[in-house]
Order: structure tokens, then C-alpha cells, then sequence
């Protein structure tokens, strides 16, 4: 019997099949798609407009898109839960290390306690609209791909522009739902002072660390909360001890009875990006290049870094997010290499296109539209590889380098102060100069002086190895002045840093930025080096505008085409817009005789931590808890134990970080947080045998918040009896 059988069967067992009801191929389904869908069918036992009622409250107006990820209101105080990772950034910056609340964790125990999150804010979708017919009308007589890009861009532009005039309380962005096709204006409420209430210890937030990083079984207490605060008339406001916490229209009920096998389940969330409706080239691009040079890039950057923080604890908390964030990405990106190669996509993908080009022919009118669509794809894709090591180089230069990246925002500010009047210097210098300083100390808070030069060194090197029609100028500018690449660059770094006052922070913001006439007078090879490597992107930019707009149009008409052919109406790519995707807590066989059963205990964090490994560390209260059978109201009857994370066969990416996890009464049961490792290529593909999302359960996030933090006044805020 194979897989596919064997899981057929076991829904059999519990009845799916039997109710009639077949699950969708896959889906991240935006607002507008909701009410195509029978989720009553499908197991929901709420009314659908309590999902989503564009004339009334309903369960999105609980969703938050924080730092990049999904949260959800779980108290009428403006309690947020999240994930662990989604926090990270802020934990690290709140830290030190007189207070490492980063590896030690934070509990706030009342609202005076709570710490700012710096650089996180809270972003809620207030409503959206189609303004598809309004974009492509502006376009609808242009040819040129360059210019009809422009053209799209400034249309989208505008429509902003007129949104947040007529309502200034907004922020307006106009998502491209399906690439050169439709478009959808979304508004969105942003709240600005958000604050850190309970973080976990590192070892339980983290545990499992990169070992088990997109890997199941997992035993991570991925989970954090946060609280929105708003002035006292309601309104956003920055940071101030003054504020109040906000009161949001809708608030989840968290439930904390969790879930059982074959529940059915939803979530709502701000999913990132995927690329499922791309052609063959597209899929070829991504596996030769995009994904192999960033993995290597990023792998030899962390490397630098984490020898940099064993020398140095403040090192090692300063470097931590950006280490975390390229473990996170190296990680998905090698699954994503293994994945697409295990299932052959480009080769999928190419009898796809082979049999969408012979639907074009057989029509006249369809050939005369499209027949030179396929073609097309295939030399822009040309282009674009014969330019791919080149590209992918510029396209990594600035936030490989900290240092470049300071030089970029300095010599920016000088031209723009070069670009003033005389008589309105001082006042363009004093009108921009705290957020210029505010941008660069954002730059040095994760920089390290040491892993920088290792880093450009690298950087440098791979550009001098570029072949001939790919030549960097402002490196071959160095390498030029040596007979061995090696030693010129060698020469170079150390001349270079050596004589650079960029590298002192304390000199940038308070000397060199000190005045118009103190800035206009500074110069050294590290924004010498970044004005030619900028000189030479512009130079670039009329081709990239080119290509970019014929990929627009190119992709536009590969959909509206794909769409005859399969004669059905596609779901949009991810775009970090609000969805739905929804189905069922289940196992999976990721390989022959294996079957990987839908949650984790407390017993399992035990077994692991015996292995030694050092990313199975944990605080001894969970085992002294776990040997006294101390599990309180959140134990699983059937596991005789806690769970701590569960799977489950919803569409889910990256953006769903964070997101709620609900059951079919719209209850907050888990916390998404991942992916198994054969899911990694949700992005470009998504099928139910392989893809599995993985949640942490509530009741391991109350059984912790309960018995190792004591934070019992958070769980009576969210209304959980104990």
C-alpha cells in the first residue's frame, strides 16, 4: 500500500471522506476568496462572516502584522501573543549583559514592568479594495516594458497618495495580488508603541536551536507576548510612559483545551511571498543561483560572526538577530534545494509549459495574443542568468557589510546637502539629521568590527572571481593595482579600515555629523568605494527597469493564459497580505516506513537533553515538573503528558510566523511557527502528502507560563482558569 492510499484511508477512518467533503489543492485564500469557500463543510462550526465581515467585527480584527510576522489580540488590554523569533530583534536590543534577556528570559509583572520593543510596531488591515481597472487602465495603450512599469508604479503611487489624504489616520499600500495583472489598495491602522510582557527563557523559546530548525519532531516553546499601547485619546502614538494600552475591536478567546487528531483547524496570517505560478525558468533561476550563493554566502557569514561572539558576550547578544535570521534562511534554503530536486520541479514545471505552449497554438486567436509567450520567457530568462553572479553580488554588498552600509546612508546625506542651496543647508541638515543618526546606530547595533573585514574581504574575492562580462568596477578598481587579486584585496582591507573613522560610532554621530561643513569635509576609501559601487547600479538601473517591466508583462499574460488552459481561477501568490488557509491536525509519512504522529510531549524536550547536544538544553524545572507528573489543567488525557507542539496540513510561509492557530469554534489553540523540513518549498510548491505546518500547542505555552514563570496574572488576563 502506498503513501497516498495509507492516508486516504485513515481519513476514511475519521470520516472526511464520508462527509463528502474534498480539501482544496492547496490555498492561501485572501478576503475577497473567503466567501468562494464551504468552510461549514469542511468542519467549521462558526458562521463565516464571523471569520470575515467586511460591515461588522469579526475574528480578523484580532489579526496584528508585528515586525514582520502575525500576532493576534488575546485580551481586551491589548495583549498580543506571537512567536519567540518574532520578538528576538527586540529582546536583543533591550538587552545586555547586565540584563540578558535574551538567553534568561523577561516577565513583566505589571504594565510599568514592560519594556518598549524597539523597532516593532503594529500593523492591522482596516479594510482593502480592487483597483485593478485603475492601474491597468493607465498602461493600457503603453508598449514599453520600462515605461509601462514606471507608469504602474506612479498610478499605484497616487491611489496611495489620495487614500491617506482622504483618511490621514491610514496607511496605504497597493499589494500586487497576481504579477502585472491584479491589484488590491489595502489600509492599515499602524500602532507605534509596542512593549515586551513575557519572553521565555532562551532554552525553552529556542530550544532545539538550528538542530531542529524546519525539522519534526520539534520541542520548541516558539511563543512571546507583547502589548499595543495608543496616546490616551485612542490615538497611535511613539513611545511614552503616558500612553495606555490600546483596546482592539476583537480579541481571541484563547481555549485551553487545545486539540485532538483530525480536528479541524484555520489560521489567519500575513503570509510573506511564494511563486507557485511562475514558469520553469523562473524555478531554474531560483535553484542554480538565488538559492545555492545565498545559502554558501550566508553560511560563511555566520560562521565569522559566531567566532566573533565567543570572544565577547556583548558581541554575542549584539550579532544574535542577524545570526538567527541567516541560520533561519540558510536552513530553509538548503531544504528548499533538497526539496525542489527531490520532486524534479524544473522538470515538472517544463511539461507545464510545453503543454500550455501547445494549448496557444491550437487557437488562432490565442496565438496571435500569446504565441510568442513562451519564447519570450525563456530569453528575458537568458538575460537574466548570463547577469545572475553579478547581480546576486550587488544585491547582497550592503547588508553583508555594515560598514558599506553606513557609507551608503552617509554619502546619500551628502548629496542630498550637496544638492541644497547654500542658504538652506542648515536647515536641511537639521530637519534630517536625527533620523540619518537613528538609521546608522541601527547599523552599529549589530555590527562587529572583526566580522565585517572577514565578511568584505569575502565579498571582494568572490567579486574579483566573476567572469569576464560580470566585472564589479569599484572592485577591479582594486585588484587592478596588485598582480594577485588575494594581496590586492588583502592591501586594500587593511589600508582601509585601518584609516577609517566610520568604523567609530561614537565619531560618526557626534563629530562627523556634527555639521553641514564637518560632513561635506569627510572622506575616506570606504565611501569612495561605495560611490563607484552605486555608479555603477545606476548605470544598471535602465536595463533592470526593463527587464523587470517586460517580467511584469510576461507574467501577467502567463497567468491570464494558464488560467484558460487549466480552465480555473488561480489562488494569488503570498504577498504579505491577510489570508486564510485552512484543514486538519494530521501526521505524515515523509519517508518509506515512517510515520511521524501530530504532537510532541514534555517526555520528548527529556530525551532529547540526553543526547548532550548543547541545543538541547533546558530549565531543570520542566524535568523536576515532568517527574512529579506536575502538568495542572493542560495535560492530553490520551499522551499522559503536555503537548507541546502539534502538525497540521494548512498553506502556510514565511509571515505566518506568529499566526493564530484556531479550532472550528474561531478559538486560539496554537501558535504557528514553522514548516517540516520537506515543506520548505511551500514557496514554490504546496501538496498535501508533504506539507506540514508546525504550531506550538497553548496549553505547553500556559503550562509554562503557569509553572516555570509564574506568570499566573497572564493567563487571568486572557481569561484561562486554572
Amino acid at each position: 500500500m502506498n503513501k497516498k492510499t495509507l492516508l486516504f484511508t485513515s481519513l476514511l477512518c475519521f470520516g472526511i471522506l464520508q462527509s463528502g467533503y474534498t480539501p482544496p489543492d492547496e490555498g492561501m485564500f485572501p478576503l475577497s476568496e473567503i466567501h468562494k469557500l464551504d468552510l461549514k463543510k469542511a468542519g467549521l462550526k462558526i458562521d463565516q462572516n464571523e471569520i470575515y465581515n467586511p460591515n461588522g467585527t469579526s475574528l480578523v480584527d484580532a489579526l496584528v502584522n508585528v515586525g514582520g510576522c502575525t500576532g493576534s489580540f488575546i485580551s481586551n488590554q491589548g495583549l498580543i501573543i506571537t512567536n519567540h523569533h518574532c520578538a528576538f530583534s527586540a529582546v536583543q536590543l533591550a538587552s545586555s549583559p547586565q540584563h540578558d534577556y535574551l538567553n534568561n528570559g523577561f516577565v513583566a509583572r505589571n504594565h510599568e514592568e514592560e519594556i518598549e520593543a524597539k523597532g516593532l510596531t503594529c500593523r492591522i488591515t482596516d479594510s482593502y479594495e480592487d483597483v485593478s481597472d485603475q492601474v491597468l487602465s493607465a498602461v493600457a495603450q503603453v508598449t514599453d516594458p520600462a515605461s509601462r512599469l514606471q507608469l504602474i508604479n506612479k498610478t499605484i503611487k497616487n491611489i496611495v497618495s489620495q487614500a491617506e489624504q482622504k483618511d490621514p489616520s491610514i496607511k496605504a499600500e497597493v499589494s500586487e495580488m497576481f504579477i502585472g495583472k491584479t491589484y488590491v489598495l489595502f489600509r492599515y491602522k499602524t500602532i507605534l508603541d509596542v512593549r515586551l510582557v513575557y519572553v521565555p527563557n532562551r532554552q525553552i523559546g529556542e530550544f532545539g536551536g538550528e538542530t531542529d530548525n524546519w525539522v519534526w519532531p520539534r520541542h520548541t516553546g516558539d511563543f512571546s507576548f507583547m502589548r499595543a499601547y495608543v496616546s490616551k485619546d485612542g490615538k497611535p502614538a511613539k513611545y511614552s510612559k503616558d500612553n495606555v494600552p490600546y483596546s482592539p475591536k476583537k480579541f481571541l478567546k484563547v481555549n485551553a483545551q487545545g486539540t485532538k487528531e483530525e480536528d479541524f483547524v484555520f489560521i489567519l496570517g500575513y503570509p510573506g511571498k511564494t511563486f507557485r505560478h511562475r514558469p520553469a525558468a523562473f524555478i531554474e533561476y531560483q535553484q542554480k543561483f538565488v538559492l545555492p550563493y545565498t545559502s554558501e554566502l550566508y553560511s560563511f557569514q555566520n560562521n565569522a560572526m559566531e567566532n566573533a561572539g565567543k570572544k565577547d558576550k556583548g558581541t554575542a547578544i549584539r550579532l544574535a538577530t542577524r545570526i538567527k535570521r541567516n541560520a533561519n534562511t540558510l536552513k530553509n534554503y538548503q531544504g528548499k534545494l533538497q526539496g525542489l530536486k527531490g520532486i524534479d520541479l524544473i522538470s515538472q514545471k517544463k511539461q507545464e509549459d510545453n503543454a500550455l505552449a501547445s494549448f496557444i497554438n491550437e487557437n488562432l486567436e490565442q496565438k496571435a495574443k500569446y504565441g510568442n509567450l513562451m519564447t519570450d520567457i525563456d530569453q528575458l530568462y537568458k538575460l537574466i542568468n548570463g547577469d545572475a553572479g553579478r547581480d546576486l553580488w550587488l544585491s547582497q554588498i550592503y547588508t553583508s557589510t555594515s560598514l558599506l552600509s553606513v557609507s551608503k546612508n552617509i554619502n546619500n546625506f551628502k548629496d542630498s546637502l550637496d544638492a541644497t542651496p547654500q542658504a538652506e543647508k542648515q536647515i536641511y541638515f537639521d530637519k534630517n539629521i536625527e533620523k540619518v543618526k537613528k538609521a546608522l546606530s541601527d547599523i552599529y547595533n549589530v555590527y562587529d568590527l572583526g566580522s565585517d573585514k572577514q565578511i568584505f574581504t569575502k565579498m571582494l574575492s568572490d567579486a574579483a572571481d566573476l567572469s569576464q562580462n560580470q566585472r564589479v568596477v569599484a572592485v577591479d578598481k582594486i585588484t587592478s593595482k596588485a598582480s594577485s587579486a588575494s594581496s590586492a584585496i588583502e592591501q586594500y582591507i587593511k589600508e582601509t579600515f585601518n584609516l577609517s573613522k566610520l568604523k567609530e560610532e561614537n565619531y560618526v554621530l557626534n563629530t562627523l555629523l556634527k555639521s553641514p561643513k564637518t560632513l561635506s569635509a569627510y572622506n575616506d576609501g570606504l565611501l569612495l568605494f561605495e560611490r563607484d559601487l552605486n555608479q555603477q547600479i545606476v548605470a544598471l538601473k535602465p536595463e533592470k527597469d526593463r527587464r523587470d517591466g517586460l517580467l511584469n508583462k510576461l507574467m501577467g499574460d502567463y497567468v491570464n493564459v494558464k488560467e484558460k488552459f487549466l480552465k480555473k481561477d488561480f489562488i494569488p501568490d503570498a504577498n504579505s497580505t491577510l489570508r486564510l488557509t485552512y484543514g486538519y491536525v494530521r501526521g505524515y509519512w515523509p519517508e518509506d516506513a515512517t510515520y511521524m504522529r501530530p504532537y510532541t510531549t514534555i517526555k520528548g524536550i527529556l530525551e532529547k537533553g540526553a543526547t548532550g547536544n548543547s541545543d538541547f538544553g533546558y530549565p531543570p524545572a520542566i524535568k523536576m515538573l515532568w517527574n512529579a507528573k506536575d502538568f495542572g489543567a493542560f495535560e492530553k488525557k490520551d499522551l499522559n503528558d503536555v503537548p507541546v507542539a502539534f502538525l497540521y496540513n494548512m498553506d502556510t510561509t514565511g509571515g505566518n510566523s506568529g499566526s493564530p492557530v484556531m479550532n472550528d469554534k474561531g478559538e486560539l489553540i496554537g501558535v504557528n511557527f514553522d514548516r517540516a523540513y520537506g515543506a520548505t518549498i511551500n514557496d514554490y510548491a504546496w501538496n498535501e502528502a508533504y506539507s506540514r505546518s508546525i504550531g506550538v500547542d497553548i496549553r505547553y505555552v500556559l503550562w509554562v507560563a503557569s509553572k516555570i514563570d509564574k506568570a499566573d496574572f497572564l493567563i487571568k488576563e486572557i481569561g484561562v482558569k486554572l
